[in-house]
């Protein structure tokens, strides 16, 4: 075992300790050319040198493919992350995004040309206004927070257009998403925390309170960040629209609706999609990801230019737009991302997307049944939607906490669930199963669980043993974070 800082303790030697004098991975030929200094080269920028280490060919291939095999992934196990959706991803689209007509497409082709590409986002777009039931979708966004950014300039935007700029606020339930009212905040509206009911829920009576003339709108997660589905949603979206009001939606959770139910039908006036979640795009590892937003179309003559058109059999960029609110990103989004959720949708077709999502929610409810007689569920009166959300309660009893058990289930070869989130719950647990795991899987999973939350705290302090990373002190990490090798 090698002990690191902050905490942390690897398993295995690290790279930089390899390194020696006089070891090369490649020989270079002589330059033909003059030889320039670092200092000429860099115009001292450089503040000293990085003192890399020098390892040989082998070294250095063995150390990045071991690094790899560290990093868990959906190609080596189940990936039960509450809320964030993080379930296989088909090949076949990978394919798609890397054929050369995409991959080497120039943004700035000339007019006329790229019409293959253009008609695919084209159709995406529709594609996504029709499954969410919004007038129209803008691709720009390249992740849901991006998203979620735009939707609240819409509707900012929307309001001073009227001359309602008194609306800076909005209304933000404590079961919504985290990002939430970071993207309230960038957008310059004051985050006013609605509190759930008892049941999880919004209730009505307390946002019929909190409505004046101040709130810009709500934002809400549906299903929630409990892993329940708004039961009066409609209700709740026309109090807000009839006190002025705009909804805004938070589609991250969108893998329990598609084909189901569309946000547009129950009142949503605003909502961004996260394909990298509900369309089998890249997620995790900062990027890339894309976050389109549809709108109803009060919200459309404010969306970003340029916008997709199709004339005279050809589809083009739309720049003529008087009341945009400008651009939210160079070019016209992530495209690579939108070509893999625009074969995920294609593949999958209307009936086999809504299959996408009552598997999911099969899935959910199927782990709970074999989890609620072992651990505490929150709401239990409830159907859970795509994700299933346990306690630490009676394992507490043992002095056994949630984050032992994510430790113990890290030794076990899994990765740990979403831990102590939503934070309207104490000891959270919240696990998402997907639609793309199998039965076999999750009764796996799931005996493993319950075999941890048996055990005592002394059995589980001490885990992970054989992870490439043991055991973390996480307060000294938090206070004294290394985020930098140094030699």
């Amino acid at each position: 075992m090698n002990p690191g800082k902050a905490g942390l303790v690897f398993h295995e030697p690290l790279l930089f300790e390899l390194g020696g004098q006089n070891k090369r991975g490649v020989e270079l030929p002589e330059m033909d050319l003059p030889i320039i200094s670092d200092e000429e080269l860099l115009g001292g920028n450089l503040r000293q040198s990085p003192n890399l280490p020098e390892l040989s060919e082998p070294e250095v291939v063995r150390h990045f493919t071991r690094l790899s095999q560290w990093n868990y992934s959906l190609d080596g196990g189940f990936y039960p992350l509450g809320s964030c959706t993080m379930k296989y991803n088909p090949k076949m689209a990978e394919v798609a995004a890397n054929l050369d007509g995409f991959a080497q497409a120039h943004p700035y082709a000339p007019h006329g040309s790229n019409q293959g590409l253009k008609r695919l986002l084209f159709e995406l777009q529709n594609d996504l206004a029709e499954i969410s039931g919004m007038d129209t979708v803008c691709l720009h966004p390249a992740a849901g927070s991006h998203g979620e950014l735009l939707g609240l300039m819409l509707i900012r935007a929307y309001h001073n257009h009227r001359g309602d700029s008194a609306r800076t606020q909005i209304l933000i339930p404590d079961s919504a998403h985290g990002t939430n009212p970071s993207s309230a905040s960038i957008c310059h509206l004051d985050a006013i925390t609605l509190p759930s009911g008892p049941d999880g829920l919004i209730d009505l009576n307390t946002l019929d309170q909190m409505m004046n003339e101040k709130i810009a709108g709500i934002m809400i997660t549906n299903p929630n960040t409990c892993g329940l589905f708004e039961e009066r949603i409609k209700e709740v979206c026309d109090l807000v629209h009839a006190r002025g009001g705009l909804v805004y939606l938070d589609g991250a959770n969108m893998n329990a609706m598609v084909g189901v139910t569309r946000p547009g039908d129950f009142g949503a006036d605003v909502l961004h999609f996260n394909t990298h979640k509900t369309f089998a795009t890249p997620h995790g590892g900062g990027g890339p990801g894309a976050g389109p937003v549809g709108v109803k179309a009060i919200l459309e003559p404010f969306l970003p230019k340029p916008v997709l058109v199709e004339r005279n059999g050809k589809v083009e960029w739309n720049n003529d737009r008087p009341r945009s609110i400008g651009k939210v990103r160079s070019f016209y989004g992530n495209v690579g991302v939108l070509i893999r959720a625009w074969t995920y949708i294609r593949s999958l077709g209307p009936k086999g997307l809504r299959q996408m999502t009552l598997n999911a929610v099969t899935n959910a409810n199927y782990l709970k049944a074999l989890l609620e007689d072992h651990f505490e569920v929150p709401f239990k009166q409830h159907r859970a939607m795509h994700e299933v959300l346990l306690t630490d309660k009676r394992q507490k009893e043992n002095h056994v906490s949630t984050l032992d058990l994510a430790k113990g289930l890290i030794e076990a070869g899994y990765h740990p669930p979403t831990i102590y989130f939503p934070l309207v719950v104490e000891g959270a647990m919240l696990i998402e199963p997907t639609e793309t795991e199998s039965k076999e899987t999750l009764d796996q999973f799931a005996q493993t669980l319950i075999e941890l939350g048996k055990k005592g705290h002394d059995e589980l302090a001490a885990l992970p043993k054989t992870a490439a990373v043991g055991r973390v002190d996480e307060v000294l990490a938090n206070r004294k974070p290394i985020l930098r090798w140094e030699a």
